[in-house]
């Protein structure tokens, strides 16, 4: 009582300073205007506080939930971006090039004030505040001192002991949130919410567009038994992830649930069925700031975005603090986090999570006034990431966890929302039986082969020799994975870790779509498995589309292996997609499944390669590690890259797949984009129908 007492006294001390800053003119012009615009933002915080805290939110009508809305995100919204504070391309034009980026960033840290609010978490919401007091106070003082800015190192300082001080109770509050079961916020709403009125949409605090609207008005109409069939769907493929991958599920007593606003139709049920399992529901929030080290990537409970670009003008906001040492401190608290919740991260059983796609293809500007990271802090963080992601696994072990995935669209998909729902629903329900069968089939042609060659057509260039490890045992033994609806629904894939020495050529695919992200004409090089060149189209400049892919699919590194060679068998869902021409808009989840795809980064067993996994037939797949996870043995820093980006050529440009013995012999697979095996023609139906 004490302490929130001290907050309390704390808080109103900053926001009565903030209302403050408003009218006063201290400094030149345009710094007047920026802080001045800030302060104006965190007094609407402070009024959305509390309108929250006094039950408002709960007696609002939908207009006025909707002007709450506006006034919280309205200022980020296109249009309005433009002349925001927050876009540093216009910070930079109205403060000058060194000041421009940093308080572009300041700005964008007080927006992660607005899900603080919502959820009443007054320590937090108060360090941002007192954070914008600080800079204030910073550059009014010496302002009247000497008529000029402080130094930029002064500013940056104040940033930067901001993130290393508190970065324990980011990283306490985020690993909390990811493994403790606790009745919180969200899982509240998700138990007790009116879901038929659509009001509640906005008592989370996130951005809340036509498409979570629609959504959950459509989910409203469809009967209790296909939400079941939804549901069902989602919770037993997580199951069978455990089992398929023998791995003991009553062990756990937690799972992390992920979805999109507008489907707490789905997710109310899946929490029931997860109950069933002994599985208690986690769900967190996407981090957002620089603090929370937000980011492009999106978990948790997400609502809609605002504006992506914004998110990609900020996505390396870390660059104004990253060095060794916030580096160091990152980890150190990291680990501490997981300490005290070590028991709670032991019965953690894995992510459930519902993805959402449709929405207009992104295509991203690259802008010079955005923070960019160094070559030294791209290295750092790489070093962070791989050992953060050692430090989770001494408490959350890659052999005993599991995940699954599951996607649906939505209304901005286009005007036959309604029926491509449907549609996805019929692809991710498919009969997996038939499906085990007949990837049976061209597993038992693959495990002859030496290696396999696959070639474009189409304008395609694509021109590649995948080795394949060496099978000892046929009669026991297999090297590919016969995927069924687990892990990643829909069915339809069977996949490997390839051998990275023979393993050469150019992939090629002329669009796709990776984290939501575009690339045009994307190409990469591999030569004895690793990534040696790399380019696409999306920029006039070509060291730009360099920089793009490197970032963004390399993350900062100088190469990458193959993870992975798959087969996606699901010709329903690419006749599906072309016939709704939504093939640019599909999530890698399905699109995978329309066509070979290789995924460059980890194998789709990392950490959990020396567990054995059988398929149906009883067989053992041996193929789960390359030449570079076999160093965990080793040097376990140069095994991993904690990424896993699948990449796709669609049948239509897909000439050949032949798998090819050691004798020379070929066996085609795939001719024309057609499957060739007699047993497996059933596969061309949905092609030909």
């Amino acid at each position: 009582m004490e302490q929130n007492e001290i907050l309390a006294e704390r808080y109103e001390l900053a926001i009565q300073r903030i209302r403050e800053i408003e009218k006063e003119e201290l400094v030149n012009g345009a710094i007047s205007d920026y802080f001045g615009s800030v302060a104006r933002f965190l007094m609407n915080i402070d009024a959305y506080l509390r309108f929250v805290k006094d039950g408002e939110v709960d007696k609002a009508s939908l207009g006025e939930l909707q002007e709450w809305n506006q006034r919280l995100y309205g200022d980020i919204l296109p249009g309005n971006y433009e002349s925001n504070f927050a876009n540093p391309a216009y910070a930079v034009a109205k403060l000058g090039e060194e000041y421009g980026p940093y308080f572009a960033v300041l700005a964008a840290e007080m927006r992660s004030a607005i899900a603080l609010a919502a959820t009443q978490k007054l320590e937090e919401l108060l360090i941002r505040m007192e954070l914008f007091v600080e800079v204030y106070a910073s550059c009014t003082c010496e302002w009247k001192e000497s008529g000029k800015l402080p130094a930029y190192e002064t500013l940056q300082q104040i940033l930067y002991w901001y993130v290393s001080d508190y970065s324990d109770i980011t990283e306490e509050e985020k690993i909390r949130t990811m493994v403790v079961p606790e009745i919180g916020f969200e899982t509240v709403l998700l138990a007790e919410a009116d879901l038929t009125d659509v009001r509640y949409l906005y008592h989370y605090g996130e951005y809340v567009s036509e498409n979570e609207i629609k959504t959950a008005e459509f989910m409203n109409t469809l009967p209790q038994e296909t939400i079941d069939l939804m549901a069902d769907t989602y919770t037993e493929g997580y199951r069978m992830g455990f089992v398929l991958g023998n791995k003991d599920l009553s062990k756990k007593k937690t799972v992390e649930i992920r979805y999109s606003l507008g489907f707490e139709r789905m997710m109310r049920k899946a929490v029931e069925n997860f109950a069933g399992m002994g599985l208690k529901p986690v769900i967190r929030r996407t981090p957002v700031g620089i603090l929370q080290g937000g980011g492009l990537f999106k978990l948790g409970a997400i609502g809609g975005n605002p504006n992506k670009q914004y998110d990609y003008d900020h996505k390396d906001d870390k660059a104004l603090v990253w060095d060794k040492g916030m580096v160091q401190r990152k980890l150190e608290v990291f680990k501490t986090a997981f300490e005290h919740c070590k028991e709670e991260a032991f019965l953690y059983a894995g992510p459930a999570v519902q993805e959402v796609f449709g929405e207009t293809p992104f295509e991203p500007v690259s802008k010079k006034e955005a923070p960019a990271l160094s070559t030294e802090q791209q290295k750092l963080v790489v070093e962070y990431r791989s050992q953060a992601g050692a430090i989770q696994r001494e408490y959350i072990l890659e052999e005993e966890r599991s995940f699954t995935i599951i996607a649906f669209p939505v209304p901005e998909i286009g005007e036959n929302f309604e029926e491509i729902f449907r549609d996805i629903i019929r692809i991710n329900t498919l009969d997996y039986m038939k499906y085990r069968r007949l990837q049976q089939v061209l597993i038992d042609i693959l495990d002859q082969a030496e290696y396999v060659k696959i070639k474009g057509m189409n304008g395609n260039t694509t021109d590649l020799t995948i080795a394949l490890t060496e099978l000892k045992n046929p009669e026991k033994e297999t090297l590919f994975e016969n995927c069924v609806a687990d892990v990643n629904i829909p069915v339809g894939e069977v996949f490997t870790s390839p051998r990275l020495k023979g393993t050469k050529g150019v992939l090629n695919v002329s669009k796709v779509y990776l984290n939501e992200l575009e690339y045009q004409n994307l190409t990469l090089q591999f030569e004895d498995g690793m990534i040696v060149d790399y380019s696409c189209s999306n920029f006039d400049d070509e060291e730009q589309n360099k920089k793009y892919i490197r970032e963004n699919v390399l993350y900062h590194r100088d190469t990458l292996p193959i993870g992975e060679f798959a087969i996606g068998t699901n010709t329903l869902a690419y006749v599906i997609a072309r016939k709704w021409g939504i093939e640019d808009k599909l999530p890698i989840l399905i699109a995978e499944k329309m066509g070979p795809h290789f995924a460059v980064g980890d194998t789709c067993y990392s950490h959990a390669e020396d567990i054995k996994v059988y398929n149906p037939d009883g067989k053992e797949i041996i193929a789960k590690e390359n030449e570079v996870a076999v160093l965990r043995h080793s040097s376990p820093q140069k095994a991993y890259f904690d990424c896993h980006t699948d990449i796709t050529i669609p049948y239509d440009e897909l000439g050949e797949l032949t798998a090819i013995r050691n004798d020379g012999s070929r066996m085609e697979i795939i001719k024309n984009g057609r499957f060739v095996p007699e047993e497996c023609r059933e596969l061309n139906e949905p092609l030909e129908n």
